[in-house]
């Protein structure tokens, strides 16, 4: 795990962010990076809140990994674009998850995750 990631594991911010993480996957929606950023404290635009955000998402994601579980950050995207960045499908490959990089397996990976994500922290 990196230096950088490590920042933000056990921080308040962490905790707030993963809480609200899984009361979107409990209620089966999602919140935009927008949300994360100010969960973070962070600007709501620019590379810095992009940057950011990636890694306390990331750092989240490995963990969840890490203890046998879906990425739970597949429940954060762009309020524009309604999918999540591309920093999330490169968090997926790292952590060995996403084998298909075409446009259509990212989108079937996220779905599928999205899904897998709902059912663990279903009510």
């Amino acid at each position: 795990m990196s230096e950088t990631k490590d920042k933000y594991r056990g921080s308040k911010s962490y905790h707030l962010l993963y809480c609200a993480l899984i009361n979107a996957a409990q209620n089966k929606g999602t919140i935009t990076y927008k949300d994360v950023a100010e969960i973070m404290g962070l600007p709501s635009t620019g590379s810095y809140m992009g940057a950011e955000t990636g890694r306390m998402l990331g750092a989240i994601s490995e963990d969840e990994v890490y203890n046998g579980r879906p990425l739970l950050s597949s429940v954060a995207m762009s309020s524009v674009s309604g999918s999540p960045g591309e920093g999330f499908f490169g968090w997926a490959k790292e952590l060995g998850r996403l084998k298909d990089e075409s446009k259509e397996g990212k989108r079937r990976f996220w779905e599928e995750e999205k899904a897998a994500v709902y059912e663990t922290w279903a009510k």
